[in-house]
């Protein structure tokens, strides 16, 4: 039976520390699901819709990216998507009463984690100007108001219009459209604040910012290197296709500064065997030093190019470009150098060179840890030149897996969501639609922040997401947001973010994915990019939370209407009515999407086309892959300073909070925790379930400080610590950014720690 929402925030003040395990999954992550879906969505609906998550006829899970096989579990998700789906589908509502009896300055007080765990959004609100709680408003008014203040504006630039990964292909294709017909490219998304750099050094290198490779890829590989990227919490599915690897002869070297129960032994919940006895994973784990990665894989390829028959010199010639520049830059990777800014020993990176040559199909993975320092685009453009070394691009088993998060982060960029789009992209736009779209570049994340605090934008429109928790240096942001005029947020569950407002603020809520979607033209699916580049479609079964609730391209159109008004030839009454007809669009604005309806019909859907993994074509300025030979970066640290890296708990999605533990690392009742190698306490004066405050340490000398976290000794890689996001965002200043990308650098903070 489901259960009531908590009435007040838990006490977090003394968390719990158990000793850290070693497997993920198994028995322990199928009775937490079933406890959680009950909780929330009760017995009947748990089944209901646990059943349908990611089957070709149901839905795709909202947790993440991973992609599917052809053949499908019965239960085909993770313990993680299980939270995320049971929290959309919860039987638990926030109505209008709610917001009656919770002012504004109430909800700012409260948890993510108790917003969070209120329900389901029910009705629009609005908080007028002046006012202190939301109140209950039409959606006739609710857009007449976004019209009147976009239309006041001096400047389109003035508005910016944020997408979360979350958003449908065919939401996302319209909302750029809606903004690029409005006049401005501001369309900061979630992308910014993650994979940015992954597109940066892609596009650069190979020609194609995404993903070389397929979960078939994964199957068929030699080695398997996992480098900053824990998917025993962020992408559990993932595991699946590691130990099938394993399986089938492949070797793992993981790369990280913690080790990870998810990558040491996998207990696979679907076979007897797996939930009793479980698969090893790792053969090799270098635990790096943060920030190091880019100096490891420079050695590496030094030591390839040095080693006898090593580099494919048949491939080189005939599909890179620079190799003799980035050869001779190379040669000059020092091992003393190395060893420091790694932490590791010899006779390990020797370990894992040994490996590397004995493979003929190599796939590198990563995430956060390698995409959130300030070098973050020529670490990539490091590992690019380790596997164009020995022709590991273009090969089935090889590739690049940049493995993303949110389940559509890269399917909204394909649609156009980007602040900085392809000439080519507005020319096809512009002639489908009959408009002109505008060709300077917009704001990404980081620099709406910094308009929206300079006063240089004054509307703010986010479809999805939890802009304030999801972005760095939490006081400036929250101020710079306090500034808009209006702050629109389209939700289907409270956040952080509807507590920090415009002058004015709206919560529109919206379908989600397990919902039915019905308009005037009948029952509708939308579609969805995965991580791989896969798109299929996403039916929802369950009746709506509200009557009241629009669909996110209803939610657009209508924006559109009441803004553009009937200026506009762009059929969007027609597009709400059958998203059909935004795919129809689709087909010939977007390279790849083709007969989009027949093809995405078809159950399981289809591949886009990559041009460096089908054809071994490099669609870069040089037509060939490019080397790089970038200086060798890493961060170092001043006496008596930590590197400090935010990261998730196994309780959580980016910024949604699902409980207070993080079962994996023994952590219970709290997250305001900090991991410190115990040498480094022992050498700082940190005792363990001591508390301190956090002070992170810039060169613009601002004191950014998270008070009260538990010292937790915990085996980190020397010099480096661990803390949660979002407590820690406050410690990131938002002018440090990843070099090119422009990436905050969430996982590269200097903090010194002081206790009372």
């Amino acid at each position: 039976m489901a259960t009531k929402p908590p009435t007040g925030d838990p006490v977090q003040d003394a968390p719990q520390v158990e000793e850290a395990q070693h497997a993920a999954a198994g028995l322990p992550a199928v009775a937490h699901t079933l406890r959680i879906a009950q909780q929330q969505m009760g017995v009947r609906r748990t089944a209901r819709t646990l059943l349908k998550v990611n089957q070709k006829d149901g839905f795709d899970c909202p947790g993440c990216a991973w992609p599917e096989g052809d053949k499908r579990h019965t239960a085909e998700f993770c313990e993680n998507g299980a939270k995320a789906v049971a929290e959309e589908a919860t039987l638990r509502r926030v109505t209008p009463d709610f917001f009656a009896a919770h002012p504004v300055a109430d909800l700012a007080t409260r948890s993510g984690y108790w917003l969070g765990q209120q329900g389901r959004i029910t009705q629009p609100v609005y908080l007028a100007e002046g006012a202190d709680r939301y109140e209950a408003v039409t959606w006739e008014r609710a857009f007449a108001i976004i019209a009147e203040e976009l239309t006041a504006l001096a400047s389109p630039d003035e508005a910016l219009f944020y997408t979360s990964g979350r958003t449908s292909n065919e939401a996302a294709f319209l909302l750029q459209l809606f903004a690029r017909e409005y006049g401005t490219n501001n369309l900061p998304d979630c992308s910014n604040m993650c994979h940015e750099s992954s597109g940066s050094a892609l596009t650069e290198t190979i020609g194609v910012g995404k993903g070389s490779v397929s979960l078939e890829d994964l199957h068929r590989a030699d080695l398997i290197i996992v480098a900053g990227q824990n998917p025993g919490t962020n992408h559990p599915r993932m595991l699946s296709a590691l130990e099938q690897a394993k399986a089938s002869g492949a070797k793992i070297i993981s790369v990280n500064p913690l080790p990870e129960a998810g990558l040491e032994r996998f207990k696979n919940p679907q076979t007897a065997r797996g939930m009793i006895k479980g698969a090893d994973l790792t053969d090799l784990f270098l635990q790096i030093r943060i920030g190091g990665d880019q100096a490891l894989f420079r050695l590496l390829n030094k030591m390839i190019i040095e080693a006898d028959g090593a580099v494919d010199t048949a491939f080189v010639a005939a599909h890179t470009h620079g190799y003799e520049d980035f050869a001779e830059a190379a040669r000059t990777a020092d091992w003393d150098e190395t060893l420091a800014a790694t932490g590791l020993d010899r006779e390990t990176i020797e370990q894992a060179l040994a490996m590397v040559l004995a493979s003929e199909r190599t796939v590198v993975c990563w995430a956060m840890g390698l995409t959130q320092h300030k070098h973050s685009v020529p670490t990539i453009r490091e590992v690019v030149n380790f596997l164009l070394l020995r022709g590991n691009i273009g090969r089935p088993g090889a590739g690049v897996c940049p493995v993303r998060g949110h389940s559509n982060v890269q399917g909204d960029r394909t649609m156009g969501i980007f602040e900085r789009p392809a000439p080519a992209f507005l020319d096809a736009l512009d002639q489908e639609f009959g408009i002109t779209s505008p060709r300077h570049h917009g704001y990404d994340v980081v620099r709406s922040i910094q308009a929206l605090r300079d006063g240089d934008a004054k509307v703010f429109f986010a479809m999805g997401g939890n802009f304030v928790a999801a972005t760095p240096d939490t006081t400036v942001t929250e101020a710079a947001m306090r500034r808009a005029r209006l702050t629109v947020h389209v939700s289907t569950k409270l956040n952080r973010s509807h507590a920090v407002t415009g002058t004015r603020a709206l919560i529109l809520p919206t379908l989600g994915r397990t919902d039915k979607d019905v308009q005037a033209g009948g029952k509708q699916f939308v579609t969805v990019e995965d991580s791989m580049g896969m798109v299929h479609s996403s039916r929802g079964n369950l009746t709506p939370a509200s009557p009241h609730l629009l669909s996110e391209p209803a939610i657009v159109a209508r924006l559109a209407r009441a803004v553009l008004g009937p200026a506009s030839t762009t059929p969007w009454e027609d597009f709400e009515k059958d998203y059909a007809t935004i795919r129809d669009r689709i087909s010939r604005v977007v390279p790849g999407f083709e007969d989009f309806n027949a093809r995405v019909a078809r159950p399981g859907g289809f591949t886009l086309p990559h041009a460096p993994r089908d054809e071994r074509r490099f669609p870069t300025a040089t037509g060939k892959a490019n080397f790089t030979a970038a200086p060798v970066e890493y961060p170092t640290l001043p006496e008596g300073r930590l590197l400090l890296q935010t990261l998730r708990s196994h309780d959580q999605y980016n910024t949604t909070i699902y409980g207070l533990d993080d079962r994996y690392r023994g952590i219970k009742g709290g997250r305001r925790i900090v991991m410190v190698n115990p040498e480094d306490a022992r050498t700082l004066g940190l005792a363990d379930g001591s508390y301190t405050d956090l002070v992170s340490e810039w060169k613009d000398g601002v004191e950014r400080r998270a008070p009260g976290f538990r010292v937790v000794h915990y085996p980190t890689a020397r010099g480096c610590a661990a803390a949660y996001y979002p407590e820690t965002n406050v410690l990131v200043p938002l002018d440090a950014t990843a070099d090119t990308s422009n990436t905050p650098a969430s996982k590269s903070v200097v903090v010194r720690f002081e206790t009372a």
